[in-house]
């Protein structure tokens, strides 16, 4: 098993939510080890772009994780209802991370499609498993990450990254596609910033 390391995450913030696609997404529940890999990124970087929550180094209860250590889950609710997962980039105090957008699961699908829909693995319908994790409050509630794991330090075991994983191989990117980020009309400029990044995934595991 190869854990992302701070280096990984002390970087160019774009650069990461490249690199990001094709990782696997650990999470350990008492249902078991619940895994997805990465296909969907976005990039947020605090000092010059207006869809960051800490943009022009804004400090506030909810965006003081921004400013912590690289490689920091940075979990916010937005609409009252939908957890967004961040992991925090670039040296701590910078105020940077990565959103991860959306995902296709590999491992603990059972538990993930209670999680997500209330029902099992077999009575999901085409679209459901179609759109299992196809975006960040999807994919949160897929694998159970809330509020509670804003915060968590790099090296925590309840939540974290791996380029690969015993029987998962790292994945083959052939080509990454570019694009806007979804949902920041609010944001002047930063609207235009070509920071979305994904990548085709045909191999889902079910």
């Amino acid at each position: 098993m190869a854990r992302l390391t701070a280096d990984f995450f002390d970087r160019d913030t774009v650069t990461a939510a490249q690199a990001l696609l094709g990782k696997y997404l650990v999470r350990r529940t008492a249902a078991g080890d619940l895994v997805c890999r990465l296909t969907e990124t976005e990039a947020y970087v605090g000092a010059i772009d207006k869809a960051c929550h800490a943009y022009g180094g804004r400090h506030t209860p909810r965006t003081e994780t921004l400013y912590a250590a690289p490689g920091t889950t940075y979990v916010y609710l937005i609409y009252g209802m939908h957890h967004c997962l961040n992991f925090v980039t670039e040296p701590e105090g910078t105020a940077s991370a990565v959103l991860i957008r959306g995902a296709v699961p590999v491992q603990g699908l059972e538990a993930m499609a209670q999680n997500r829909f209330g029902r099992s693995l077999a009575e999901l319908t085409a679209y459901q498993r179609k759109n299992f994790c196809s975006g960040p409050g999807k994919l949160c509630r897929a694998m159970a990450v809330t509020r509670a794991e804003n915060a968590l330090p790099l090296g925590n075991d309840a939540l974290y990254l791996c380029d690969s994983l015993p029987g998962l191989p790292p994945a083959a990117i052939s080509r990454i596609h570019t694009g806007k980020r979804i949902g920041i009309d609010y944001a002047g400029e930063a609207i235009d910033f070509p920071w979305r990044f994904w990548t085709e995934e045909t191999d889902v595991a079910f």
